[in-house]
């Protein structure tokens, strides 16, 4: 299929084929709410301009890449901690390495658990880092510092990765430019951009998205978004602070921005029952599949930003098991993502970025299981300007005994070698998305924040 008949079915012309809480069912209110980050370009309000040419115009009005389309990220997150060592960096006959076996990838040289065999069929369109270090080891904050970029503090929220693009490019959709699938406790927020910018979260594609049908007759339908709406504005304006709306609670315009996504076509980009059985299939029978597949989808489509998580990666018990389990999952949709996005010419201007907010230990602890580990852990990278077929970093595999008992203490420098920081890698996924990750953005109180500083990892670029 080409890469124009995808686009067709997207604007809707034609049709076809346990962790250390998920998905929440939405009132209608909620769901206004969370609509502040969906786009109110309007591309479909001209009867006469066919969906799919609005949309290049539009798209052609912003900051793109050399295809023409503006950068887009694809997040796969991996909640609780996907082990290093079961995964991307394998250690097989040494102390650390487990039970794991390690099978070769189309890059000369490089080997990643045998868990991962379609995985290995596509490694030489990524760029892994095996040498990721941080200094979060708690869940909530160590996923605070791979979202944004930065640790923890008191005093300011920052913004999510995808928030910061959608910050950088104009609306041009009736649907979220910013969204999550199967989010748990902490989907990407907006912090001191604003609400407007978090994502909008949805649950398993193959089930619709609760509250975008109206639950009463068209007629009363229009009635209470017209001449009844309209009439109850008026009254609530009264007396309100100028600019309140505008600057405060977004209350008219995202309630504007709700009704539109109900009515609007690009709703069919959520929907991966359009694609054929055979597509669906290669994507794996599983939430995760079908939400990396909707991904696609919706970049596709415009969308600036799609999170797609896994979660269950937290296994202090029974880690090999586990690990293995979760990977089965990974691999097929995750290698068939890679595959999709290059097919449909879309890898050039998509930033894929796959990750968990740490690795896990390389001692195996009573249990059979591995604990939180920050210092040395794998992220996968793909698309844009970043190196096919490179990995940068390593993790020391010729750990002794005395070494397992006490690896949290030793030097980093007996760890890993070309250590790469949180708060680097940021930097360099910013600039491979074309964002100058050394600018200011003022927060509502006038503190100048920049959007990282760490420094970019200009190895990883080709």
């Amino acid at each position: 299929m080409t890469r124009s008949d995808h686009q067709r079915k997207l604007a809707g012309w034609t049709t076809g084929e346990a962790a250390c809480d998920g998905y929440r069912q939405m009132n209608r209110r909620a769901l206004i709410g969370r609509m502040s980050g969906v786009g109110a370009g309007g591309l479909l309000a001209a009867a006469s301009l066919d969906p799919l040419t609005a949309l290049a115009e539009q798209l052609a009005k912003q900051d793109k890449g050399k295809s023409g389309r503006p950068k887009s990220l694809l997040m796969v997150w991996l909640q609780g901690g996907a082990s290093q060592l079961e995964a991307f960096d394998p250690h097989p006959g040494t102390l650390l390495g487990g039970d794991t076996r390690a099978i070769d990838t189309r890059v000369k040289g490089l080997q990643i658990a045998s868990s991962l065999p379609a995985l290995a069929e596509v490694m030489d369109r990524t760029c892994l880092v095996r040498s990721v270090v941080s200094k979060e080891g708690d869940h909530e904050r160590a996923t605070y510092n791979l979202k944004t970029g930065w640790r923890p503090d008191p005093t300011v929220i920052h913004p999510a990765l995808g928030s910061i693009v959608c910050y950088q490019t104009e609306e041009s959709l009736d649907i979220p430019r910013h969204i999550s699938i199967q989010s748990s406790q902490w989907p990407a927020r907006g912090g001191y951009l604003g609400p407007e910018f978090d994502a909008f979260q949805i649950g398993d594609p193959s089930e619709p998205i609760p509250n975008l049908r109206a639950r009463v007759p068209k007629q009363r339908m229009e009635n209470r978004v017209g001449p009844l709406l309209d009439a109850l504005e008026n009254e609530f304006q009264r007396g309100r602070l100028e600019g309140l709306d505008d600057r405060r609670t977004l209350h008219t315009t995202t309630t504007s921005r709700a009704l539109k996504m109900m009515s609007s076509k690009q709703l069919v980009a959520f929907d991966v029952t359009q694609e054929s059985q055979s597509m669906r299939e290669s994507f794996g029978d599983s939430a995760f599949g079908r939400g990396l597949l909707a991904g696609v989808r919706l970049i596709e489509a415009g969308v600036r930003c799609v999170e797609v998580e896994l979660s269950g990666w937290d296994t202090h018990i029974n880690n090999h098991e586990l690990q293995t389990e979760k990977c089965s999952v990974l691999d097929r949709a995750l290698a068939s993502t890679i595959r999709e996005l290059e097919e449909r010419e879309l890898l050039e201007d998509t930033i894929l970025f796959c990750s968990g907010e740490f690795g896990r230990t390389p001692r195996i602890n009573a249990a059979a299981g591995r604990d939180h580990w920050p210092h040395g852990f794998s992220s996968l990278l793909a698309g844009g300007p970043f190196r096919s077929g490179h990995v940068h970093g390593a993790t020391n595999s010729k750990l002794d005994n005395d070494q397992l008992g006490r690896a949290s203490q030793l030097p980093l420098e007996e760890l890993v070698e070309s250590p790469v920081t949180v708060a680097e890698l940021h930097a360099t996924l910013l600039s491979a998305l074309g964002i100058d990750h050394e600018a200011v953005q003022d927060t509502p109180i006038g503190r100048p924040l920049q959007w990282s500083d760490g420094a970019v990892v200009k190895e990883l670029f080709a």
